[in-house]
């Protein structure tokens, strides 16, 4: 008879996830997972190949996460940068480690899809993925340099988001 399973790989990659909110990327070890869920270390490797593959499941429940959130916002991309600043304070370890090499490309490219249907319809379907890289440049930008504390001049940086997207809006629409 074989052994019963102790863990998933749901699981893994929810304590995984868990772990490196709590503990950064260099808290994110196989040994801490598996005290996570209370296996062994070795007991992971018969799921998770190593800690490079834990980090990608990782990166890739992050994004998934992060394109539900883009969906349930619709094609409304005032909803959908409020959706992904959302994600990025309330995950923002996962936020950084999916734009690594761990992230999955196939999972970013379901990730775009939404803020691509969004700038279609802003801007027409011929320049949406232009439109869709500009936008997600400047929200990227503004969130990592926010979550590393570089606005430092004072201000109101939620005042700061708004302006900046109203601002780039008005620009994609023009």
């Amino acid at each position: 008879m074989p052994t019963p399973e102790r863990t998933s790989v749901d699981e893994i990659v929810t304590a995984g996830r868990e772990i490196l909110e709590l503990a950064g990327p260099a808290g994110l070890t196989m040994q801490a997972v598996a005290t996570r869920v209370g296996v062994r270390a070795p007991s992971l490797y018969k799921r998770i190949r190593d800690r490079d593959a834990l980090l990608s499941a990782v990166a890739t429940a992050s994004i998934e996460a992060l394109t539900a959130q883009l969906e349930a916002a619709a094609d409304d991309l005032t909803a959908l940068a409020r959706a992904y600043r959302t994600f990025a304070h309330a995950h923002p370890e996962g936020f950084r480690l999916m734009f690594t090499a761990a992230a999955s490309h196939e999972a970013l490219g379901r990730s775009a899809a939404p803020l691509i249907r969004a700038a279609s319809a802003l801007v027409g379907e011929d320049d949406a993925l232009d439109a869709a890289r500009l936008f997600t440049a400047w929200a990227t930008g503004f969130l990592q340099m926010e979550l590393s504390g570089a606005f430092r001049l004072g201000g109101d940086v939620d005042r700061a988001f708004e302006y900046g997207l109203s601002r780039l809006l008005t620009g994609m629409a023009a």
